[in-house]
């Protein structure tokens, strides 16, 4: 509790913060494949129909190289046991009662906190580095954390995240929102890149500026 009430504070004061070994290896090598063949799976049935497309992708559905894929919590009745047990095994082993990142989603969300979203980032060599952006419109209270869990190690030519620290605030939303000032903010922004180790995760206030750099279209892999 003390550790989550520091972390707490660092998220506060930056907006992101690193937890190292939020998953065991053997674990982020199941969840990686898994992920990778429910993307194969999602690229099958919208080639079949593409009006299927949000179901699997969301609103950002037809982004070259780079996709953020829905994953059902619910268990397809079909797949074996190892499938089923997927994603349950891994909320237990991050978010159970003994999770790894327990403390500091009681710490940040506390107990009658919502569950929004599971889904994985995938990026392919040759994908294009995005804009600096905040996930949300600015509200007054942090309206929703974001937890980025690295499957593999992440080098800088597969494209990991930049993050501007302390721009979570209204303050630094206004400048970034007003042309004459928001390039002088991106040029002296305290910028950290999320250089992680497989099974290490990101937790961000969803308000806070960041960006996916490129994936190198000759040195870099599949990022998930």
């Amino acid at each position: 509790q003390r550790l989550a009430a520091q972390q707490g504070k660092i998220v506060d004061k930056d907006g992101v913060l690193r937890i190292d070994n939020a998953l065991d290896g053997p674990t982020c090598d199941r969840l990686r494949d898994y992920v990778l063949r429910q993307q194969r799976l999602a690229d099958e049935e919208t080639e079949k129909n593409l009006d299927v497309s949000t179901e699997y992708y969301g609103v950002e559905n037809r982004r070259k190289a780079r996709c953020d894929l829905l994953l059902s919590l619910v268990a397809n009745e079909n797949a074996d046991d190892a499938d089923k047990s997927m994603i349950p095994d891994v909320l237990n082993k991050i978010l159970g009662d003994e999770g790894t990142l327990r403390p500091i989603y009681d710490e940040l969300v506390g107990p009658d906190g919502e569950f929004y979203e599971f889904a994985t980032v995938i990026t392919n060599p040759g994908s294009d580095r995005q804009q600096v952006h905040p996930d949300l419109p600015h509200r007054r209270e942090p309206p929703l954390y974001v937890i980025f869990l690295a499957l593999q190690d992440v080098t800088k030519e597969m494209g990991p995240t930049t993050f501007l620290l302390g721009t979570q605030t209204l303050e630094e939303r206004n400048t970034f929102d007003d042309y004459n000032l928001k390039d002088e903010q991106l040029s002296t922004a305290n910028a950290r890149l999320a250089l992680l180790k497989k099974g290490d995760a990101v937790l961000f206030d969803a308000r806070v500026l960041h960006c996916g750099n490129a994936n190198d279209a000759e040195k870099g892999s599949t990022r998930a």
